[in-house]
């Protein structure tokens, strides 16, 4: 019997000027003093479910299932910065979705069906890019001001070409991902 794998389903953020827009705001959140644990740049990624931990031979299925997304490519423009819950009160600071938030939420949703019986999302799918997460109560008045100064601000656009199937190892010093399945969207 194999061990669980830790997984999820994703497009991954590989655009060269949004990741450095993304580090250029991250250095200013951590100029506030927060306590932030910034999301590595090589880890940039809009989550569609989270499928937890499971089997080999489920994920193997989740790739056979994910064969069957018919699906186009879009861009997805990355605009605004928020938090949630709130800004006031911030456990995670995200980037917003503008253009092609509609084309996200619809693929969100096609994925989540085809996986429906292996996973279930309680939550309605969201678009957003997380950058970093709150570790404590320090300075959080500062960085309230900090993500309302950046609220529209604009850090480009990337192609979803691909949707992923990723194994996500949980360490100390972080996350590390890797690919499990890559589908390619039709052009």
């Amino acid at each position: 019997m194999s061990e669980p794998i830790r997984s999820f389903i994703a497009v991954d953020v590989t655009a060269k000027a949004v990741i450095e827009a993304v580090s250029r705001l991250q250095r200013e959140l951590l100029s506030t003093g927060a306590d932030l644990k910034p999301v590595e740049l090589h880890n940039l990624h809009l989550t569609l479910i989270f499928l937890g931990e499971q089997p080999k031979r489920t994920l193997d299925e989740v790739a056979k299932k994910l064969e069957q997304l018919n699906f186009r490519r879009f861009e997805v423009e990355f605009r605004g910065v928020g938090a949630f819950p709130n800004s006031s009160s911030p456990r995670v600071i995200w980037v917003d979705v503008g253009r092609g938030r509609r084309e996200l939420v619809d693929l969100a949703h096609a994925v989540r069906e085809l996986v429906r019986d292996i996973a279930r999302e309680d939550e309605e799918f969201t678009p957003h890019l997380t950058i970093a997460r709150v570790k404590g109560p320090r300075n959080k008045e500062k960085l309230a001001e900090m993500i309302g100064r950046h609220s529209s601000d604009v850090f480009g656009a990337v192609e979803v070409s691909e949707v992923k199937l990723k194994r996500s190892i949980l360490t100390p010093r972080g996350p590390i991902y890797s690919d499990l399945y890559v589908k390619r969207l039709s052009a």
